[in-house]
């Protein structure tokens, strides 16, 4: 049965009317940002949801970009547990890449779809302070020095408060500012999450490239729509939650500990997949609660 347009109007009233004026960050990475039919779409949803009265801010990775542009300057990316060995040279290929690149065209494109994006890393306002990261234990490795690689210390969200209230879409590269002079590069994941909690934002949403946690790995039509936060280890003990996805959820769940609401992970290849997500009964991805 078709359902008529009026139904779905009134269906999204109540989500409308409970989300007004509450802040969301959306994380997306390079999976989504490779497609740009996907990401015209992400970008039109974001810009909707601005003119009904949500505050969205945007975090952005962009590691296979930062690869193909290392390669471009003849160097080869280096990974040691999941993390990016970055000198000098590969920092301000990040940065390049982060700032010039990706975050000015997310920018121009909140521009085309009606909105009003501005665009930020770390060292704007210091806002997003971090620390180097530690040497990298790795089994049957020596302690491991990535480089210019950083950990989240502190998020100061007046910057974001600031523009968010004044209709604007932060748009947020990954890229922070030591305190000392010094850029480091930090995990958008991680990034996020911080901004997320120090936002005290009502949502978290993770914009990845799967429909979200299935019961069955391998059945994608098996996804849990919905699950407490108090769950994680013993899905994870279960084998319901394995391999990538496991980073993926934990960030989840250490936010919603950390005081947000709820956070989502949905598949951003899904036409308008944030609209269904949240002003839709049913959903399309996985939301974690607290309880």
């Amino acid at each position: 049965m078709t359902v008529k347009r009026e139904q779905v109007l009134i269906e999204a009233l109540p989500y409308i009317r409970e989300f007004y004026d509450s802040i969301m960050v959306f994380k997306i990475g390079g999976s989504i940002m490779s497609d740009r039919a996907v990401l015209e779409d992400f970008i039109q949803d974001v810009v909707l949801l601005r003119y009904i009265g949500i505050h969205p801010i945007i975090v952005h990775g962009g590691g296979p970009e930062i690869s193909q542009a290392m390669e471009k300057f003849g160097k080869k990316a280096e990974f040691v547990g999941g993390l990016r060995v970055t000198d000098k040279e590969t920092l301000g290929i990040a940065r390049m890449v982060l700032l010039g690149n990706i975050n000015a065209e997310l920018v121009n494109l909140i521009g085309k779809h009606g909105g009003k994006g501005i665009g930020l890393s770390g060292q704007d306002g210091m806002f997003l302070k971090a620390r180097k990261k530690a040497l990298l234990k790795v089994e049957g490795m020596e302690p491991v020095d990535l480089g210019f690689v950083g950990d989240v210390e502190k998020v100061d969200p007046e910057i974001l408060m600031i523009m968010a209230g004044k209709g604007y879409i932060p748009v947020i590269s990954p890229i922070a500012s030591d305190g000392q002079g010094n850029n480091l590069n930090v995990n958008a994941d991680t990034v996020a999450g911080a901004v997320a909690v120090a936002m005290r934002a009502k949502k978290l949403f993770s914009i990845t490239d799967v429909e979200g946690v299935r019961m069955n790995p391998d059945d994608p039509k098996s996804v849990i729509s919905e699950f407490p936060a108090s769950d994680f280890d013993r899905l994870v003990a279960e084998g319901v939650i394995k391999g990538g996805m496991i980073p993926k959820v934990e960030a989840c769940v250490a936010v919603v500990r950390e005081g947000v609401e709820k956070a989502h992970i949905i598949d951003g290849r899904k036409h308008h997949a944030i609209l269904l997500e949240l002003l839709t009964h049913e959903g399309v991805g996985t939301m974690i609660s607290r309880s």
